[in-house]
């Protein structure tokens, strides 16, 4: 069941769901949206977003004012970001496959004579997806016994409005290409968040305190992503 609420000027999306607690989120492009449980009204639902609405828009807030990253034309000399690290990109016109090589300061893109903007772009991404797929095995498995958890599957794909998701009645996670992009450890805390609701589906006190305890320092690198442009 689907509907909304008007709070002033900020159109709040609900759902009902079957879960047991109320989940509040605030998206990078300014939407909100809540999932309460099937038993609850929308007078209580309403009360609640009340009281949370100087969070809501102070998130907003934030989100317009982070930095985004420029749009890319994959021409030479263009900066580019791997692990955090930035390379310069130097394209290649050559009649065979096309294929990425991460030198130490360049990023080398090989692909055939007249590769529009849009495929150089597709490779690009292709690309980025493939590191993260690699990186995040030895991740997932770590802590995966830390926790005492299991990943069933995991997904890689670009993601709009978040970093990574937890379908915790599969097992299954998925996590936002565009993590290649940042700091190891931006993915790292990414891995334990979504493996956190594995034991915990919502961000309520028990959910913060399982942070707490399996990455002490997890709000200032939660902090370190959110301050990177997006």
């Amino acid at each position: 069941m689907t509907g909304s609420i008007q709070l002033n000027d900020i159109v709040v999306d609900v759902t009902l769901k079957k879960i047991k607690n109320i989940h509040l989120s605030v998206y990078p492009n300014g939407k909100v949206k809540v999932s309460a449980p099937l038993r609850m009204n929308e007078e209580t639902i309403r009360l609640f977003l009340i009281s949370k609405l100087g969070w809501i828009k102070q998130k907003q807030t934030k989100f317009q004012n982070q930095q985004r990253e420029t749009p890319r034309d994959y021409i030479d000399r263009e900066s580019h970001y791997v692990w955090g690290q930035r390379y310069l990109l130097k394209v290649i016109e050559h009649d065979a496959p096309p294929k990425m090589i991460l030198g130490h300061s360049e990023m080398v893109l090989q692909v055939r004579p007249r590769t529009s903007h849009e495929q150089r772009n597709t490779i690009i991404e292709s690309w980025y997806r493939e590191q993260l797929k690699l990186a995040l095995p030895p991740l997932i498995e770590k802590w995966q016994l830390i926790m005492g958890v299991v990943v069933k599957k995991f997904f890689v794909q670009k993601m709009k409005t978040r970093w990574g998701s937890c379908n915790y009645t599969r097992s299954n996670v998925r996590f936002n290409s565009e993590l290649a992009k940042k700091p190891p450890e931006c993915l790292e805390y990414v891995v334990v968040h979504e493996l956190v609701h594995l034991l915990e589906p919502s961000h309520n006190a028990r959910f913060h305190s399982l942070m707490t305890q399996f990455m002490p320092h997890w709000k200032l690198i939660k902090a370190e992503l959110n301050r990177l442009p997006i």
